[in-house]
């Protein structure tokens, strides 16, 4: 393998001559062969679109040479779309600011920008890393100034949009329903009817709820660290720097994004960070259950409550013919279960800010930017091979409506609760319908029994 020899502080190092990062980045693979976890591609995205605004601003406030700033925004641009991301090898466990990967980015743009120009790649001219591509920069504020970049981006126009699927198809559910009355469950034990309509209305609610929660919470990411430089004071950067490298990101996003009015709280405290998790979070809690209630709904199809007819997406055992399993809700609880772990990872991170900066910036994007993308592939895979299949099984549903003893509650504003409470236990010890237990203690007639006990009209208040 050919080499070229880079320079950096430290000394001079060998480099891949097929490669664009240079000798900080080289020394980081070497020093940090920790796992296989690297930056996902939201986040190499974000980051070529700070390093645009970045060269933008500082090109408009006259503080970077134009020519010099071109050549950084359309070598960025290239990072933007995709086309080197071979080129961030750096595994997310490395210096806690990210000091290394702002370095691997520096050295790529500026790379791609010299051999865009004609020269000669690793000499540092004309475009250097530090000198130009970081500009006005310090990791401690462009590495948070990107984590909020990539983790807004993300849920809006990721998360947000497969929620607002799954909440519809779940309202649509709840108006195809709506004629469907069910045995309602509280405690894992019969209870009052319902309509499966009703059903899926909770379901529906519990997802605008965390869409309002979550856009709420990722609201406030929008304000961004950068131009606080090295401890939040600004040192080295134009006074209107921060403000208008903000403007332009806000225009490479269609994201509105402003500067952090303080920047020591920006640099230091992830506080922002674990909130939107939080909401995340409370989002996986109303999957789980949705994804519970669908399972146990449809188990059997037998044996279980069998209320529901899921979709057989493929065979369910290797052993037992004919099995098919509830695999989507299965799936989507395992995302769940790695959103919590997500959560309190970095809930952990996010506490642990020392003076003036919290070193735990790269686990912090990790975690979020997994729990984002599994959240929104979770939902749109449940909602496509099993939610929108679901049918009801009227024959079960009929069968445990029949059978409820706790129809008998419906007696209670005609006998009260004593005597209905005597009526159920006589059934449930007889072994007889509710109504052979009402007439053979003669608390009712047979006329005023099926005018009152009407499963149907129990599913609503009544004068």
């Amino acid at each position: 393998m050919s080499t070229r020899t880079e320079k950096d502080t430290i000394g001079t190092i060998e480099v891949p001559n097929d490669k664009y990062w240079g000798a900080q980045t080289q020394r980081a693979i070497g020093n940090f062969k920790i796992g296989e976890i690297r930056f996902r591609r939201p986040f190499l995205k974000a980051f070529g679109i700070a390093k645009t605004a970045a060269a933008q601003a500082n090109m408009q406030l006259g503080t970077l040479d134009k020519e010099k700033g071109d050549w950084i925004v359309k070598s960025a641009a290239e990072v933007i779309e995709g086309k080197h991301d071979d080129q961030f090898p750096l595994v997310i466990f490395h210096s806690g600011s990210g000091t290394q990967m702002n370095m691997n980015v520096n050295e790529v743009i500026a790379n791609r920008a010299i051999e865009m120009t004609g020269g000669k790649m690793g000499t540092k001219s004309p475009i250097h890393p530090n000198d130009h591509v970081n500009q006005s920069q310090s990791t401690n504020c462009m590495f948070p100034t990107v984590m909020h970049i990539a983790s807004v981006c993300e849920v809006k126009e990721t998360l947000l949009p497969s929620l607002g699927r799954l909440k519809k198809a779940c309202e649509t559910g709840s108006e195809k329903f709506k004629g469907v009355v069910k045995l309602g469950r509280t405690h894992l034990q019969d209870a009052v009817p319902l309509t499966l309509g009703q059903e899926y209305s909770g379901w529906a609610s519990q997802l605008e709820h965390a869409e309002q929660q979550i856009t709420e919470a990722f609201n406030r990411l929008q304000e961004l660290a950068i131009g606080g430089t090295a401890v939040g004071t600004g040192l080295n950067s134009h006074p209107d720097y921060s403000k208008t490298a903000c403007e332009y990101i806000t225009k490479l996003t269609g994201h509105s994004f402003v500067s952090a009015p303080n920047k020591f709280e920006a640099l230091a405290a992830h506080d922002t960070f674990a909130h939107a998790s939080a909401s995340l979070r409370s989002l996986a809690g109303g999957l789980m259950k949705i994804a519970n209630d669908v399972r146990w709904l449809g188990s059997g199809p037998r044996c279980g409550l069998g209320e529901l007819i899921l979709p057989a997406n493929e065979p369910g055992s290797s052993i037992m013919p004919g099995k098919v399993n509830p695999t989507q809700a299965e799936a989507l609880t395992q995302v769940v279960v790695q959103v919590y772990g997500n959560d309190a990872a970095i809930a952990f991170a996010a506490s642990q800010g020392n003076f003036e900066l919290n070193v735990y910036k790269p686990v912090l994007i990790h975690n979020m930017l997994e729990s984002i993308e599994l959240l929104s592939a979770g939902m749109d895979s449940f909602r496509e091979h099993c939610l929108e299949g679901i049918e009801p099984n009227s024959e079960k549903i009929e069968h445990f409506l029949k059978n409820s003893l706790m129809l008998v509650t419906a007696l209670n504003p005609y006998i009260g609760y004593e005597k209905a409470a005597q009526i159920a236990n006589k059934a449930y010890e007889d072994g007889t319908t509710l109504k052979e237990a009402a007439l053979a203690l003669q608390y009712v007639t047979s006329e005023e029994f099926d005018q009152w006990v009407d499963p149907h009209t129990l599913t609503g208040p009544k004068a």
